[in-house]
This record gives structure tokens, sequence and C-alpha cells, in this order.
């Protein structure tokens, strides 16, 4: 009996490497073959994700990153809009591919989806009015009785803010590409958000100033959002 169990098994296994390989049906796959690569992206998130409004095109460094997946995919990149609250509810409904666009790595994303190796790191620090940057510098200093913070809704900037912020006032703000006019304006006192952010924001807005952008309050990573579960193409896109 088990001579027999050992020739049937030997058989089943010439069988298969004579007719090649078993795969699972998986994006890499699908992409090739559709020549098309679909990509979630909020669009109000500089550097990483800008819509354009004059062009009606996404810019920004997760943009020209998609494209050059999808080029070396053989693939267009055609990109989705999404929000930073409807995001992983967009992402697992099957809406796209992938998601980019300075996604910060998080353990209840994760749950939900695969992350690609980081693109970037990154953590949180204040922006403020350049007159304020010494008021600003701790976490106590800015959690305090008459101190705004602003947040954008949906995002880690609201969770880091509410996780660390039970004096100070918490006001959110809906428009994530105006919202730092909000503090340059005098209606609010500062904004919690991604070194890499307030850096570039006041190139953009003189009189805005990063608080020490170079030693952030948190550690964190930038990365691409993958179909939970599909190896294939994760390890693809973390080779590419």
């Amino acid at each position: 009996l088990t001579l027999v169990l050992l020739l049937g098994g030997a058989a089943q296994f010439s069988q298969v490497h004579a007719e090649g390989p078993m795969t699972l049906p998986n994006r890499l796959d699908s992409v090739v073959a559709s020549k098309k690569l679909t990509a979630c992206t909020t669009g109000d998130y500089k550097p990483y994700t800008y819509l354009n409004p004059e062009s009606g095109a996404f810019e920004g460094i997760d943009i020209d990153l998609a494209k050059d997946l999808g080029k070396s995919l053989g693939a267009e990149v055609v990109f989705i809009k999404t929000s930073w609250p409807t995001l992983m509810k967009d992402y697992t409904s099957g809406m796209c591919d992938i998601a980019v666009g300075g996604i910060s790595v998080t353990l209840d994303r994760a749950r939900l989806a695969y992350y690609s190796a980081p693109t970037a790191r990154s953590g949180k620090t204040p922006i403020t009015r350049c007159e304020n940057v010494d008021k600003f510098q701790t976490l106590e200093q800015i959690d305090r009785p008459g101190v705004t913070a602003v947040v954008n809704p949906g995002g880690t900037n609201e969770r880091f803010a509410r996780a660390n912020l039970k004096q100070a006032r918490i006001e959110v703000y809906n428009d994530n590409v105006t919202i730092f006019d909000q503090i340059l304006e005098g209606k609010v006192d500062l904004m919690m958000t991604d070194a890499e952010e307030t850096l570039l924001q006041q190139k953009l807005r003189p009189g805005l100033c990063a608080v020490h952008p170079d030693k952030p309050f948190t550690f964190s990573e930038k990365a691409f959002l993958l179909p939970r579960g599909d190896e294939v193409f994760k390890h693809y896109v973390d080779q590419w």
C-alpha cells in the first residue's frame, strides 16, 4: 500500500511539473494583460499628490513613482480621486489596484491591505507662523488652553492631534490644500503634520515656519497600498 501511494504521488508530481507550475490569480498578471494600472490618490497632499485645478492632472512625488511603476509593467496609469476619510473603504472595495500619495503605514490599515516596501520616512511636527516658533516647541507647550490646532479629517494628522491634545482646541478643516492659509491668516495657531510637508509649505507660504522638522515628535513611514494576500504583486512592487 505504501509503495502504491508513493508511486501515485510521484506520478502527480511529474504531471504538474510537465504542465508547468500552478499559479493563482494575481494583480500582476491582470495589470500586464489589461495594460492598465489604476491608482487611488487624494490629490491634496503636497509634495506627494496634488490635483492641479488648472491642468486637471495629478502631480507629485508618488504620482511620478506610480507612473514609473506603470511603465515597468507596460501599463497606462489611471488615477482615481479618493479622500482620507474614505481611502480604505474605496481601496478595499476594489476601486483601484494600488493607492498612493504619502500614505502613512499604520496597523489598522495593515489589517485591510498590504503595504509596499517604504518609500519615505517621516514624523509629525508643527508648522506655525514664524513669530510663534519658540512658543510651540513641545507637546506640553502646544497642549494648553487658548491654543488652537487645525487638522484635516480622516488621516494620521487628526489621529495624532486627538491622541496628544487634551486641553488645546482642535479645529477640523476639510480642505487640505488651503488649510495652511488658516494658520497664516491667524485663524488657528498651528498644524501638526509630516515634517516634509512643513518644509514644503514654508517655501510656498512665506510667514509660515516648520518647527524642528529634523527632530519630529514621531517616526513613521510612507508606502503604497497593495491588495491584501497578493504575494505575487507585492513581490514585484517591492522589487521595483
